[in-house]
């Protein structure tokens, strides 16, 4: 998986759940606002469960705990390659894509070169 610590993962997912929902609320259709509401809840889950841990685990190597987050992954490598045209502004899209890479890399993925 990654080598990334537990309390790392908390603030990649929380950076990354700021970009969606910034995303979400410059989507200018239901489809895509949908698709971005989608993924906010998928993290908001995963945070959920990751809070309930103690503070002395947060140094703990990281791997996705819902079972949904293991299932967001070909939707997030979507969205990296059609940032451009999911979010309206460019430094959205820029930090979308950024955030991504981020997220893919710390679920084990690596971003496309």
């Amino acid at each position: 998986m990654s080598n990334s610590s537990i309390s790392k993962a908390i603030k990649v997912l929380e950076d990354l759940l700021g970009g969606l929902n910034q995303a979400y609320w410059e989507a200018n259709s239901l489809d895509r606002k949908d698709f971005f509401y989608d993924l906010i809840s998928v993290l908001h889950a995963e945070l959920s469960e990751l809070n309930k841990l103690s503070v002395q685990d947060h140094y703990l190597d990281y791997e996705p705990v819902t079972e949904e987050l293991r299932a967001v992954r070909p939707k997030l490598s979507r969205l990296r390659k059609l940032v451009d045209d999911f979010a309206l502004r460019s430094t959205t899209a820029t930090r979308l894509e950024y955030l991504i890479n981020e997220a893919m890399m710390l679920m084990g993925h690596n971003p496309p070169a």
